[in-house]
């Protein structure tokens, strides 16, 4: 088996966590997932040439695409693609998650918070 059929088994059911995560209205905030998405694959990419380059990891030649960024292959990078998506919609499904607000004071002048 290559390493794109065993990525491909993952990111199916990531896959599909988070279309169901979408179809219960539960859909992650995207762009927030876009954003974080940049400094993890540089960090994956930094990470992963320095296991690789150094023989920690190794990879057969013959399971991989041959595509690579720097000496890691780009098989490597479904990993965190994969944690990027599952995660979020994962964690809402659970029913993780704070609703993050200001409290509302009251202008009666009171130090009470209103409820």
């Amino acid at each position: 088996m290559t390493y794109w059929a065993l990525n491909a088994v993952f990111l199916g059911v990531v896959g599909l966590v988070a279309v169901t995560a979408i179809i219960t209205r539960r859909a992650p905030l995207w762009g927030a997932i876009g954003l974080t998405a940049i400094p993890l694959l540089i960090l994956t990419a930094v990470f992963d040439n320095v296991l690789v380059g150094t023989g920690i990891v190794g990879y057969d030649p013959a399971l991989i695409s041959g595509a690579k960024v720097g000496v890691a292959p780009l098989e490597d990078f479904a990993y965190t693609i994969a944690a990027l998506v599952l995660l979020p919609p994962l964690w809402s499904l659970l029913g993780g998650g704070v609703s993050i607000r200001a409290p509302r004071y009251s202008t009666s002048g009171s130090d009470e918070v209103a409820q």
